[in-house]
C-alpha cells in the first residue's frame, strides 16, 4: 500500500553491518539524492494522489501496487516515519495515527469482535481504562483486569475467548512493571495477541517486540515528539500482515485517526535527538528519585532505578535505562499531594509527559479524581501519589524546586 522510501543499503555499514540506533533515527529510509538534495525530508501535504492511468489506480485499491492514493491510508511523509519507527522498534511494520488513543483503539477494534475478551493490567492510563470499560464493553467485548506482575494470576486468568492481553510497563502513573517475555509466553500459549504500551520507555529504552510482544503502541505526543507541540500515536508490529489489517480496518474504516504530514515531520525531528534527550531525562530522574527517597515527607518512591524498587531486577533486564518518569507517595495523603503541587515554582503542573519541561501531576485531584478513594486503591493509585516527568532543565534547579515543595507540603 505504501512504498519503501529508500533502498536498504543506505542503512548498512560498508562492511554490511547494521547501523546504530541514533544513526537510524536520523537517516533511516531517506536519501537526499532521491529528493533533489534536500537534507530534510519534504512534507507531502496532499490529501490525494494522482494516478498515471486507471489500471494503476485499480491496482492501488486492490493492494497490488505499492503506491499512494489517499492520505487516510498512506502518505509519503507518514510512510517515512513508519519505516523509521519499525526500524527503531525492531518491528516488521508500523502504522501512525493522529493520537496515542487513535493507535490503541485502532489496534483493538481490529483484533476484537463481540464475544472476545481483553485481559488488561490493573493499572492503565485513564483514557485507555475508559475505552476498555466504557467503549469496548458496550459492544460485547469483555474486559477483565489482573495484576500483570503476578505471572500465576496471568496464567490462571487466560480463557478460551481471551484474544488480547494489554498492559503498560512501566504503568501510568504508579510505575508498576510486567515481565514482557513471560507474559507473552503465557498469552501466546492461550492464542492471545500481546499489546504493550511502550510510551514511557520509547524504543531507545525498551523494545517489547524483541521480548515477544505482538504490538508496541506509543503516544508520540510524549517522548518521541519530545517538545509538547504535537499530538500523534503509533503502533509497531511484529507481523506485517497484522499492520496492514490495522491500517485498512482500524485506521481507514473504524477510527479515521489520521496523522497529519506536518506532525509526522515534527516527530521525525524529535527522533533525531531522542537518544540524547532520553539519556538526560534518565540521569536527572535517577537523581530526583534518590532525593525523594531520602526526604522525610515521602512514604515510598516508585522508580525502577532504585535498588529497593520491587521490580528493580526486572527493570535492569528489560530496560536499557530506568526512564524519565518518577512516582512517589507523600505522607499525608490527598491534602499533602495538593500542597506539594501548589508549592512548585519551576516545575509545571500539567498532565502530559516527555516534554523538555519538568511536569507534575497529582492523580487523586486531577486525572483520577473521578475515581472513589476505594477505586484508586484497587488500581494501585494512592491519594498521596504524585507523578513527575523529569525534563531537560538543569538538575540543580529541578532539585531545589522539588525539595522546597516537599518541605512546604508538611506545613
Amino acid at each position: 500500500m505504501e512504498q519503501d522510501p529508500s533502498p536498504e543499503p543506505l542503512h548498512l555499514h560498508a562492511g554490511g553491518g547494521r547501523r546504530g540506533f541514533s544513526t537510524r533515527a536520523i537517516h533511516f529510509g531517506y536519501d537526499p539524492a532521491q529528493n533533489q538534495g534536500a537534507l530534510v525530508p519534504p512534507i507531502y501535504t496532499s490529501s490525494t494522489f494522482a494516478f498515471p492511468d486507471t489500471a494503476y489506480g485499480s491496482r492501488c485499491f486492490a493492494g497490488e501496487e505499492r503506491g499512494y492514493f489517499y492520505t487516510r491510508i498512506s502518505n509519503p511523509t507518514l510512510a517515512l516515519l513508519e519505516s523509521r519507527l519499525a526500524s527503531l522498534e525492531e518491528g516488521a511494520a508500523a502504522v501512525v495515527f493522529g493520537s496515542g488513543m487513535g493507535a490503541i483503539t485502532s489496534v483493538l477494534w481490529t483484533l476484537l469482535q463481540p464475544g472476545d475478551e481483553v485481559l488488561a493490567d490493573l493499572t492503565l492510563y485513564g483514557c485507555t481504562f475508559a475505552f476498555l470499560q466504557h467503549g469496548l464493553g458496550r459492544f460485547g467485548v469483555a474486559v477483565r483486569h489482573v495484576d500483570m506482575g503476578d505471572l500465576e494470576q496471568v496464567a490462571q486468568a487466560m480463557r478460551p475467548n481471551t484474544r488480547a492481553v494489554y498492559f503498560e510497563t512501566p504503568a501510568n502513573p504508579n510505575m508498576r512493571m510486567a515481565d514482557i517475555a513471560a507474559v507473552a509466553r503465557l498469552a501466546h500459549e492461550a492464542g492471545a495477541c500481546v499489546v504493550v504500551d511502550n510510551t514511557y520507555c520509547t524504543p531507545y529504552l525498551q523494545q517489547p517486540l524483541t521480548l515477544g510482544a505482538d504490538v508496541s503502541v506509543h503516544s508520540m505526543t510524549k517522548y518521541l515528539g519530545g517538545h509538547g507541540d504535537l499530538t500523534a500515536g503509533a503502533a509497531v508490529f511484529a507481523d506485517g500482515e497484522l499492520a496492514q489489517r490495522v491500517r485498512l480496518q482500524g485506521l481507514k474504516d473504524m477510527t479515521g485517526a489520521v496523522m497529519s504530514a506536518q506532525d509526522a515531520h515534527l516527530v521525525m525531528r524529535g527522533l533525531k535527538t531522542l537518544s540524547l534527550r532520553m539519556d538526560r531525562h534518565c540521569r536527572s530522574a535517577q537523581a530526583i528519585a534518590e532525593l525523594l527517597d531520602a526526604h522525610a515527607q515521602t512514604a515510598v518512591v516508585h522508580y525502577p532505578g532504585l535498588p529497593d524498587f520491587p521490580q528493580h531486577a526486572l527493570a535492569r533486564r528489560q530496560m536499557k535505562l530506568s526512564g524519565g518518569m518518577v512516582a512517589f507517595e507523600l505522607k499525608g495523603g490527598l491534602q499533602a499531594g495538593v500542597r506539594f503541587m501548589d508549592a512548585l515554582s519551576l516545575v509545571t503542573r500539567a498532565v502530559s509527559l516527555g516534554d523538555a519541561e519538568t511536569l507534575a501531576q497529582h492523580p487523586a485531584s486531577m486525572t483520577h479524581s473521578t475515581y472513589t478513594p476505594e477505586e484508586r486503591r484497587a488500581h494501585g493509585i494512592d491519594d498521596g501519589l504524585v507523578r513527575l516527568s523529569i525534563g531537560l532543565e538543569d538538575l540543580a534547579d529541578i532539585s531545589v524546586d522539588i525539595a522546597q515543595a516537599l518541605d512546604r507540603c508538611a506545613s
